[in-house]
């Protein structure tokens, strides 16, 4: 299993706002402390923002913040919602599957069993579980 960067991306931006929690955060700041691409992480914000887990303030003195408690941000939901899909093999999408064994081969339970037990695995994580150690990652990310 593999996360695209732009979950990846979403994920650190998150956590960047739960060590944040008592200011606006900029898309620089972030970028800056990450060394990512700024343009990249501008649409991740905004999709992170369409999915309800940011409140994004706009204009001068604008940014980001947290829409809900750390508690509240279940890691497998920021996963679903940031993916967009989870087919690992060609027989996952039926439409378009060419594979010729598909009717007879257990290759593609096992990686649906695979891919829930993975989730399950995140849905048991929250936000406030990925910055449990503050101290830390404050000061990796620079951050007051």
């Amino acid at each position: 299993m593999r996360l695209t960067m732009h979950t990846d991306y979403a994920l650190r931006l998150l956590m960047h706002l739960a060590l944040a929690p008592e200011r606006l955060v900029t898309i620089a700041e972030v970028a800056e402390a990450y060394a990512i691409s700024r343009n990249h992480l501008v649409k991740v914000a905004h999709e992170l923002g369409k999915q309800g887990f940011v409140e994004t303030t706009r204009g001068r003195g604008g940014g980001l913040r947290l829409a809900c408690s750390p508690e509240e941000i279940v890691i497998g939901d920021v996963v679903r919602a940031m993916e967009e899909d989870f087919r690992i093999v060609e027989c996952f999408e039926r439409k378009s599957n060419t594979c010729c064994i598909a009717p007879a081969c257990g290759l593609k339970h096992l990686l649906d069993d695979a891919l829930d037990a993975w989730l399950a695995v995140l849905d048991k994580a929250t936000l406030a579980d990925l910055v449990a150690r503050p101290a830390p990652l404050r000061r990796l990310l620079a951050i007051a």
